[in-house]
């Protein structure tokens, strides 16, 4: 089974020739996403431009289908990916003419393309020098850099999100620091158990911090179907659970004393339907100062 967005990747590749080197098509991959009415893939200015984490997992998974060559110099399509991308291909027409229109376009000339029509892509480019000649096209990547912002606590939940979309979230924030505050974390959804969004946030410059102390116990979060459920659960784990976790706390306290702009993070969307907006609540008492946590 495949998802769309894998044929919409496996239907790019083919027009696309088959093959391609792996930067030419993390660049040609945006600019088609950017012509979706709904974008197959997020991505995040990285190492050398815009990069979709969730695109390399998914070729990690046609490769196990046979669908693609493992080879980690290229995206490679092997006989079965094509004759698949053939007969369940996602809007051919616009792959087709995507592909002529930028079929000259590759390497340095290519992601100069990207960063000159998404500057906030290249914001942590490691080449943008190299490729970006015109200096008045460099201003234009310094002035998309997200400003820095002064220390403090936020919050944020990953549901209903990619991977991508999250760490634009956190980047465009100023966040410094992710403070994972779930007991267990595990997530079906790609990207967000733990060792993943570790990765994630160190290669986008956050750094990841898990305190699993902080978390509530999952069999607690049963039947939780109407509001007063939730503020229910969040009344005794405050009463019991929160006084227990001085330590913790203190410690997320000395972060934003250092100079961090702590994100704490848990799965629900709402602030309300999740216990980290009581743990915001308790930091927020701890400091001398005037602290009110932001949430995302």
């Amino acid at each position: 089974m495949l998802f769309e967005r894998q044929r919409v990747l496996l239907t790019l590749l083919d027009a696309l020739g088959g093959q391609n080197a792996p930067t030419d098509f993390q660049k040609l991959l945006f600019l088609y996403t950017r012509e979706e009415a709904n974008p197959s893939y997020e991505f995040v200015p990285y190492r050398f431009g815009c990069f979709s984490f969730t695109s390399y997992a998914d070729k990690r998974r046609l490769i196990e289908q046979g669908l693609l060559v493992d080879d980690a110099q290229q995206w490679l399509m092997t006989d079965a990916g094509r004759e698949i991308a053939r007969k369940r291909a996602v809007m051919p027409l616009l792959a087709g003419r995507f592909n002529r229109e930028h079929a000259g376009l590759r390497g340095d000339a290519l992601v100069a393309e990207v960063y000159r029509r998404h500057p906030y892509y290249a914001t942590r480019s490691e080449i943008v020098d190299k490729v970006l000649t015109n200096p008045a096209d460099r201003a234009r990547v310094e002035q998309a850099k997200p400003q820095p912002a002064a220390a403090g606590l936020l919050t944020i939940g990953y549901e209903g999100k990619c991977l991508e979309t999250y760490l634009n979230q956190l980047i465009r924030a100023g966040v410094t620091m992710l403070c994972d505050v779930r007991r267990n974390p595990l997530s079906r959804k790609y990207g967000f158990s733990k060792r993943t969004l570790s990765h994630s946030c160190e290669s986008v410059g956050i750094r990841y911090e898990h305190l699993p102390q902080l978390g509530v116990a999952s069999e607690e979060r049963r039947e939780l179907n109407t509001q007063a459920d939730y503020d229910a659960l969040f009344a005794d784990y405050e009463r019991k659970s929160l006084p227990q976790q001085t330590e913790a706390l203190a410690m997320i306290q000395s972060w934003i004393t250092e100079g961090h702009r702590v994100a704490l993070t848990c799965f629900e969307l709402h602030p309300h339907e999740c216990h980290r907006h009581c743990v915001a609540e308790a930091v927020e008492h701890l400091t001398s100062y005037s602290l009110r946590a932001e949430h995302l």
